[in-house]
């Protein structure tokens, strides 16, 4: 068993088999480089405080910077057996400065250290998903501008509705991830970083000390897992509103819209099925939606009932952070990669705007414009439409007086005018582009 930075009360060895089951080296491993930075942090302070000499600090700085740098450059050998990350490298530590190292533990506690690390880890994190983000704005945006003319047929319920410019649908998308940008950011400016909360009541260092903020309130310090749910919660976000986009592509690529054509290089065959190529990218992004709701009520539920302050419940907070960050910023990344390569087919999607039914309202507001009321008028031309469907004949088709029949504000050739998928998205004023 691995040396632990407790045990002095104890008489017996821990179980294997609690040794296995409160391990979480294997992956709380990802909080080592911050883990590290803060114990640099602290030397200083204890340095401040008198409880290091100059020198001291000096050799345990050294030694911390010789871990960092291992790590950084992947070349730190993490110990599996080690209870957490933080006993590994006071573990490792021990090693390059001898019993000195022991000293660093002074005016600290994991409860405190872990908060450090977890908070910086996040930091870091939402900076790279934020980059992301903008990627894959930066995408969509150039997509629009390749299809800026393209009209497509806009849909409720998963029914023609009105023409509406692609530009349009896929700005819709950009608008949700300047929000997910917003909240993202709005997590990272509520992270406050702070050390000295020790265990949970303080410690005898001064506040002043601490070269970065002291706690104002070290049972919220070490307590607090608000930061990790409201990042999650915000990832989750993100990955519902690119699941909800990977679901208009999966059904956008099908035989029976085929609006787009997904590169090949995104996409999958099948063992048995020769012909067929898989949208599997895009099915993966919609289904992680599911592991990161999950995620989040994970951490929720294991929250609600947790009297204060620390508890080892609060272990169980890291692998779903690191799994939100992890999904989403692979997600952003593949995703970006996929639309620069998307291709829309526009014969298919002109095919799909001759459906007169999506030009119905604009045939309401043209009687509303000849002094009909707009409740009558949606009548009359619901009629109109179900008379077309039912005699199979197009609206352009009918003549004059079979118009009449159900307005006689009908004049033939205003209203093929309006059977025109660019003059029914000019038609509307109110966007503002």
């Amino acid at each position: 068993m691995s040396k632990k930075l407790w045990g002095g009360r104890f008489s017996k060895k821990m179980d294997p088999l609690v040794e296995e089951f409160t391990r979480s080296i294997q992956y709380d491993y990802k909080l080592g480089l911050y883990d590290v930075l803060g114990s640099i942090a602290h030397v200083k302070v204890l340095k401040k405080a008198g409880y290091l000499t100059v020198a001291e600090a000096a050799r345990l700085s050294k030694g911390l910077k010789d871990i960092y740098d291992n790590m950084a450059a992947g070349k730190f050998k993490f110990n599996a057996r080690e209870e957490d990350i933080h006993t590994n490298i006071q573990n490792e530590l021990q090693k390059k400065a001898g019993d000195l190292a022991l000293k660093l533990h002074t005016a600290r506690s994991r409860n405190d250290q872990v908060v450090f690390a977890a908070k910086s880890y996040c930091k870091v994190s939402i900076a790279r998903v934020k980059h992301e983000i903008e990627l894959l704005n930066i995408s969509l945006k150039k997509l629009s501008n390749k299809y800026n003319k393209v009209i497509v047929p806009g849909f409720t319920h998963l029914q023609h509705a009105q023409p509406v410019y692609l530009k349009d649908y896929l700005s819709s998308y950009r608008e949700m991830l300047k929000r997910d940008y917003k909240r993202m950011d709005c997590a990272l400016k509520n992270i406050k970083i702070t050390m000295g909360a020790g265990a949970l009541a303080g410690t005898p260092v001064p506040a002043g000390k601490y070269g970065i903020n002291a706690t104002t309130n070290s049972l919220d310090a070490v307590s607090d897992r608000d930061f990790v749910i409201e990042i999650i919660s915000a990832l989750a976000v993100i990955a519902m509103h690119l699941s909800r986009l990977a679901e208009d592509l999966i059904i956008w690529s099908t035989k029976e819209f085929d609006f787009v054509e997904i590169d090949e290089a995104f996409c999958t065959g099948s063992s048995l099925m020769p012909q067929k190529k898989n949208p599997d990218v895009l099915e993966l992004i919609r289904g992680y939606a599911g592991r990161l709701y999950g995620n989040l009520i994970s951490v929720l539920t294991m929250m609600k009932g947790l009297p204060l302050t620390y508890n080892r419940d609060m272990q169980l907070d890291k692998e779903p952070l690191f799994n939100s960050f992890e999904i989403v910023s692979g997600e952003l990344k593949v995703l970006a990669g996929l639309l620069t390569r998307l291709r829309f087919n526009k014969e298919k999607i002109a095919e799909h705007l001759k459906d007169e039914s999506l030009y119905a309202t604009d045939l309401v507001y043209y009687l509303v414009d000849e002094g009909i009321a707009f409740k009558n008028a949606h009548t009359i031309v619901g009629k109109l439409v179900k008379h077309s469907l039912v005699r199979g004949v197009l609206i352009k088709d009918m003549t004059e007086n079979e118009l009449k029949v159900f307005s006689g504000k009908f004049i033939k050739k205003e209203v093929v005018k309006l059977l025109n998928p660019k003059v029914s998205v000019e038609s509307k004023k109110s966007i503002k582009r």
